[in-house]
């Protein structure tokens, strides 16, 4: 996230704080609604820290989870949300409720980690490490995307609490967030948005992500494109919307 404070020619500012219940962020235990990791209340934890920052109106770019948190922050707090990035996703309505085989062989893990607690805890709490590599080679793409020092910190940050809150997080994501999305399914997203994904990831082959992302009542992200699609290097591809 990152805002100019002085106004054009400024000073810009870049802010990269964990999600609860991610990375060494507080990890609350969750409850039997699952609010506590409801992307609206994670979204109004980034707005309370870059208000204790000291901004008021800033720019957000949100990649996986954190384009969840993105979307919902753009959604529920228009006057602080200038324009918005999101990174290799698609809606979580969409991703409910456009389901086949590929994309539930791809993310199996957002239909395991919704199951009741603590049957996801226990199993990946058995060896976390394991789940973590696991997880991790399934997205390597030959490229050495993970160091050695990242990935250590991943398996160092999966302590029995992130653990489940990562699970609390899938919970909410096919519960209370599905029901703050529907209702605000006729109200898309007014700032500027930018999509970025993946061409060799599993929103690309398993979505058509411009109506997924912007068709009105479906994607709620804005319908209108800024421009035309920008090239961009080998892996990624992009549309910018504009409201």
């Amino acid at each position: 996230m990152a805002q100019d404070r002085a106004g054009a020619g400024g000073t810009l500012y870049c802010y990269s704080p964990d999600l609860r219940g991610y990375g060494d962020s507080s990890a609350p235990p969750g409850t039997e609604g699952h609010a506590e990791y409801s992307k609206r209340a994670m979204a109004a934890d980034q707005i309370e820290v870059m208000g204790a920052l000291g901004f008021n109106r800033f720019a957000v770019v949100g990649h996986d989870r954190g384009g969840r948190v993105g979307h919902r922050m753009a959604l529920d707090h228009r006057d602080r949300v200038e324009r918005l990035a999101v990174l290799d996703i698609v809606p979580t309505w969409n991703m409910f409720n456009d389901i086949g085989k590929g994309i539930a062989t791809d993310y199996f893990h957002w239909f395991f980690l919704i199951q009741a607690h603590d049957f996801p805890e226990r199993l990946i709490g058995a060896d976390p490490e394991y789940y973590i590599r696991g997880r991790m080679r399934q997205h390597d793409t030959g490229d050495s995307v993970f160091t050695d020092d990242a990935l250590a910190e991943y398996i160092r940050c999966f302590t029995p609490e992130t653990i489940h809150a990562s699970c609390e997080d899938y919970r909410a994501a096919a519960s209370i967030d599905l029901e703050h999305d529907e209702a605000d399914m006729t109200s898309p997203i007014t700032c500027p948005v930018l999509v970025l994904w993946s061409a060799k990831g599993a929103m690309e082959r398993h979505y058509d992500l411009l109506p997924s992302c912007g068709e009105p009542g479906r994607g709620m992200f804005p319908a209108k494109p800024w421009n035309a699609d920008i090239s961009w290097p080998r892996k990624s591809r992009s549309k910018l919307w504009r409201r």
